[in-house]
Order: structure tokens, then sequence, then C-alpha cells
């Protein structure tokens, strides 16, 4: 059954569909992954062993089964969604641990496709920071396990890299689909506002947070994507006439500059562009300084109100979370966290768009950093290592518009670099487009050398 994994999600529903194979083989393939890698990778909260394969034994048995976009396709759920029979731990361990009753409507979607889920993967405290490690275990990268798989999205997208799942579910409040997807050689994509359900209570982060998608393909990545978005069968992206893509290194934090690695990727990636037919050149975003304090007011009070809505106990949270939500309750105070802040910048963000069709900029300025006990280190050292390594995804949830991260090569360093593609509100298909186009020019390297089956890389 070891022939099933590596496949992508678009070659296994196929596969499915057409009855030269069965769901609950593919499914047994993959948890034998899970269970082969995992416990190096620590990518899993929890494995839905037989729960999945009863999952994937009713989906063989559906008289639909020829129809389902995503058939018998494993995927992880992270760790900030309901899921039936499973409770949300949102990475803490003073969480309620009582099951969910029903899943939350994008679950509902993946599974009404055909998809099986076989495991809830982990992420940090609350979803907050760029690293992974909950109260549990370190999620490390399969590209080099010293280094994190990034966050908060870092157990989906350590699961896909080493091939334990074909696609796995994300969310993205301030990079946590891009930021994993950067690390660990992925596509990831954030939808724009309102165009995937994303109700997560105060986890929604005062509307910044969007359910998205990690993959290894931009075909998988459009295939669930339709599917979380309800998308009708067919509706599939079209190839994109020439367009004008402004080109920016700058970083939105002052003093933060990308290193020659990323610098690299952003220019070969303009490259492949132009040579794509479209148009290139130099443009960088204005970022008022206003936006980053709104940015944070609306971070730290969309934690509070999270801390608020789950019940828990301050002094029973990690250092850093405490902190973090004691500024939140200072904001909510003094009601610092104002929409019409949002809104200026989202105005802003659109006439740049005006005079662009999409925006190519990094997604990290540095190699992923170490994986380690995050959790148990300071607020301020969190942050700080954060702003050094992931400035560059933050502005573009506060402007709720469309983004992808799409590989871009690898770093001297032996790690996956990438580059990120921003849109305008509505911009998903385009952005599936231009990623589907740089994958033809430049295709990636899929998972992490030395994970897969019968894979003889040094590990």
């Amino acid at each position: 059954m070891a022939e099933y994994v590596g496949k992508s999600a678009t070659e296994i529903a196929r596969a499915v569909r057409t009855g030269q194979a069965s769901a609950r083989d593919v499914a047994a393939a993959h948890l034998e992954q899970i269970a082969r890698v995992d416990p190096t990778i620590g990518a899993f909260r929890t494995v839905r062993a037989d729960k999945a394969l009863a999952e994937a034994e009713a989906v063989d048995g559906r008289a639909d089964r020829y129809a389902l976009p995503l058939a018998g396709v494993p995927v992880a759920i992270k760790d900030n969604v309901p899921v039936s029979g499973e409770h949300v731990g949102d990475g803490s361990a003073n969480t309620s641990r009582e099951a969910a009753l029903k899943d939350h409507e994008i679950v509902r979607r993946l599974r009404g496709a055909g998809a099986v889920v076989v495991g809830v993967t982990r992420v940090p405290e609350l979803c907050i920071f760029p690293t992974t490690d909950d109260a549990d275990a370190i999620a490390r990268n399969p590209w080099d396990i010293a280094r994190t798989p990034g966050g908060s999205s870092g157990g989906s997208a350590a699961a896909v890299a080493a091939g334990m799942v074909p696609v796995a579910h994300g969310n993205d409040g301030l990079g946590s689909i891009r930021i994993p997807a950067a690390c660990c050689g992925l596509v990831g994509l954030k939808p724009g506002r309102g165009v995937v359900p994303s109700d997560l209570g105060g986890q929604s982060w005062s509307g910044l947070a969007e359910n998205g998608v990690l993959a290894t393909t931009v075909a998988d990545a459009d295939l669930v994507f339709a599917v979380l978005a309800g998308r009708r069968e067919g509706e599939r992206i079209a190839a994109p006439g020439r367009l004008r893509i402004a080109v920016s290194r700058r970083s939105p934090i002052t003093g933060v500059w990308p290193d020659a690695d990323t610098v690299a990727a952003v220019s070969r990636t303009a490259r492949g562009l132009v040579n794509a037919g479209h148009s290139a050149r130099k443009a960088d975003p204005y970022y008022p300084i206003g936006v980053a304090v709104t940015t944070m007011a609306h971070w730290v009070a969309g934690v509070a109100t999270e801390v608020d809505e789950l019940k828990l106990d301050l002094d029973q949270l990690q250092p850093r979370t405490r902190r973090h939500a004691q500024l939140g309750y200072g904001v909510l105070r003094r009601n610092l966290a104002r929409p019409e802040a949002l809104a200026a910048w989202r105005a802003r963000v659109e006439r740049f768009f005006e005079d662009h069709d999409l925006l190519l900029m990094p997604v990290l300025a540095t190699a992923p950093i170490e994986a380690a006990g995050w959790a148990s280190r300071s607020w301020q050292h969190n942050m700080s290592s954060a702003m050094r390594f992931a400035p560059y995804a933050a502005p573009w949830n506060t402007a709720g518009v469309p983004a992808i991260t799409v590989p871009a090569g690898i770093r001297s360093d032996g790690l996956p670099a990438a580059v990120q593609l921003v849109a305008a509100p509505g911009g998903e298909d385009l952005l599936l487009a231009v990623a589907r186009q740089l994958g033809e020019v430049a295709p990636w390297t899929r998972h992490a050398p030395g994970w897969l089956p019968g894979d003889t890389a040094t590990r």
C-alpha cells in the first residue's frame, strides 16, 4: 500500500473515484506513514486511526463516490477547528477536553467531498506564534528537524512535507498558513475575507484569520480551495493574461532585511514571471506606522477575547500567552482596536492594486529558526524572533486580501526558498493561476527528502 504515499490529492481522488484504489487502503497507507515518521516530526496532536479507517470504508460504500472531488483523500485538520468526536485543544494544556459534537463547516465540506480526516495537527498555544510546540511535543521541519516548520499551522505543514497526508487544513491570522508553507517548501493559500467560512469565535482574532490549505501542488491547493469555498465542480483556474506585477523586497518592519537567499528567490521568480509573458517592476507598498500598531492591537485584543470565550485561567497559561492576553485586555479597556483603522489600510491596499495586478514579495526574511521549547521563553523573545524571520505576512491579513506562498528553489543552506504573491480582493483564482505558471517554469521538490517510503536520501 505504500505506493499511495507521496501521491497528490488529485491523483488519489481520481484513483478512488475510478475504483483503481480503495479509500480504506489509501487511509491505511497514510496511517502507516504517520506511525513511521511522526515520532520524529511531531506533527500530530491526535491520530484518528480506527475512526479514519471507518470513515474511509464509508467513502468506499458511498453511491456517489464516483463524483466526489476529494474521494478517499487523507486530510489533517489544525487543532483549533472542531472535528466531531475530538476535543479542540488549541495547543493548550488548559482548554476543555470535551469532544466536539459536530464538525466545523469547513470540516463538513471536506468530508462531504469524500476526504478522510486522519488526525488533528499540532499548534502553539492559542495559535499565537510562528513556531509550533505545545504542552506535549515540539513539531519539527522535515527538511531539517533542528528547524521549526513554522506556525501556527506548523503541524499541518510538517505532515504534508513528510508525506503523512497529501493536503492539510490550516488557518492564517497573521501568516499562519503562508509562514509554515514557506518553511516546509509547500503551496499555502490564504483566501481573502469572506471567501471561505472562517467563523472561529475569538480565534478569528477580530476578523484577521481565514481558513485555507497547505499542499505540495497548485492543482491540489486549487482542488481543496474549491471545496472549502463551495465552488461548483468545473470552476477551474484559467491561464492569466499579461499581468502587471509589482516586485518588493521591503520589509513591513523597519530594520528587518531579507537575507541573500531570500533576495535571490524573489529575483528568480520575477525573471520567471517575465519569461512567462508578464511585466514586472519594483514597487514597494507604503506601510504606515499606524498599520503595525493597528495590527498588533487587533491581534492581542483577539487573543484576550479568545481567552474569555474559552474561559481560560490566565495564571495557567504559558508566560508568553499570558503576556499577550494581558496586552489585549489593555487594548480592549482603552478601545484601541478600532475597525476604522483597518478600513484605512484596506483602502490604501485597494488603491495599490489599481496600478498592479499582483504583488510579488518574500514570505520569510531568513531561514526557519530553531525548533525548540519556545513555550518556555519570554513573550519578548518569541516576538523579536518572529519579527526577524517572518515579517512579511501580517499586513495582508489586516487588508483582508488573498495571498499565496509558492516554493522558489533551494536556499544555499539546503532548505526550501519561497515567495509570496498577493492580489486584490477576489484574486484567489489569479493567484492559483500564476502559481501554476511558476510551477511549470521552475518545478519544485514536493516533499522533504528522506521521509517517503523507499526514499534513500540521508536523514
